[in-house]
């Protein structure tokens, strides 16, 4: 940590004091004598803020918040580290500081991707983002996430199945994960060579205001976003307009018109967004050569075999009769359907077309 961090850190944790704040008090020049004089900035400081820069409290808070994370075995890796994600330093509104459990890489924003989607995601589109997360990761891409259930969840996992790294920015404080059940992935992350972020104080618990934060940041730290599964109306597609906003690719995967969960990627693409099929695509929309390993083709006949050619069946049904692996199956039946080979039915049955 340097000098400037914990001087970025008392400002982070001033009440009324945001991203763009701060960046407009760094242009005014160093941080240390800006905050001698506050009451000189009173244009960019809000009364409550500058009682407590002038009081000395602001500053003690700081020094406790840097205590309690140092034992909590966190970093606080400020705007001006070497560390800090080169990628993100460049957004609108950077943090100023960033909680760290584990390892940060500064330039690797460019061979990153931000998976992103439905926390009520289908079977195939969960099957789907773990395969992106192996693919990309075995393609040397970091995979980047927001912890949540569903998609996000899944392309962790997959990434982590692959032996890649994969980075989760949380939408509360690190030492309140969320979802509470995610913690054992968060701590897998960061163990395996990821890291765990966030821009939060410590105690930080979830609401409605802390994901918005969390999906600029999402949307910031990579090259490019891709959404799987994802609602008209909902957080991935917040992260795919700032990631517009920033400059950044946005893929989407397309999914069945009747399918509501296919809503927002689906209007993604009608809007301009690459159509992803598969980790090949993303790999191709950016312009890189090298290419992930093809998925098994062994399951692909046994798969739609394993269903009666005039009635609906499902998932653990097929599973059973193909003998095949259950992701696998979930995979296929994924394909098979953006194919217009079987139509997904309610009750989570399949029907050959």
């Amino acid at each position: 940590m340097n000098a400037t961090t914990l001087d970025l850190l008392t400002l982070a944790l001033l009440p009324d004091v945001g991203p763009r704040a701060v960046r407009a008090l760094r242009e005014r020049g160093a941080l240390a004598e800006l905050l001698r004089e506050p009451r000189a900035h009173a244009d960019l400081l809000p009364a409550a803020a500058l009682e407590r820069l002038a009081g000395g409290t602001a500053r003690a808070a700081a020094e406790r918040e840097l205590a309690a994370a140092t034992r909590l075995g966190l970093r606080v890796v400020g705007l001006d580290e070497a560390d800090y994600p080169a990628h993100l330093a460049r957004i609108f509104d950077p943090p100023a500081v960033l909680y760290v459990r584990g390892r940060l890489v500064a330039d690797e924003g460019s061979r990153s991707v931000a998976v992103v989607g439905s926390r009520a995601a289908s079977p195939a589109g969960l099957a789907l983002a773990r395969r992106l997360g192996q693919d990309l990761a075995r393609a040397g891409l970091t995979v980047v996430s927001g912890l949540a259930r569903g998609i996000d969840g899944a392309a962790h996992e997959g990434t982590l199945q692959a032996a890649g790294r994969t980075v989760a920015v949380l939408g509360s404080a690190l030492d309140r994960p969320y979802p509470p059940e995610h913690a054992g992935l968060m701590r897998a992350i960061t163990e395996r060579g990821g890291a765990a972020v966030s821009e939060l104080p410590l105690g930080t618990g979830p609401s409605p205001a802390t994901f918005p934060r969390r999906n600029r940041l999402l949307a910031g730290w990579a090259r490019a976003v891709v959404v799987v599964e994802a609602a008209e109306r909902s957080g991935a597609l917040i992260t795919a307009r700032l990631a517009l906003e920033e400059g950044r690719e946005v893929l989407a995967v397309p999914g069945h018109p009747s399918f509501a969960g296919a809503g927002g990627a689906n209007a993604l693409i009608r809007d301009g967004a690459a159509l992803v099929r598969h980790a090949g695509d993303v790999l191709a929309e950016l312009g890189f050569e090298v290419q992930p390993r093809p998925a098994p083709a062994a399951p692909t006949d046994r798969v739609l075999a394993a269903m009666p050619a005039d009635a609906p069946v499902s998932v653990d049904e097929i599973q059973r009769s193909s003998g095949q692996p259950l992701e696998l199956v979930l995979a296929r039946l994924g394909q098979l359907e953006l194919e217009g080979g079987v139509r997904r039915l309610p009750g989570a049955l399949f029907l050959r077309n």
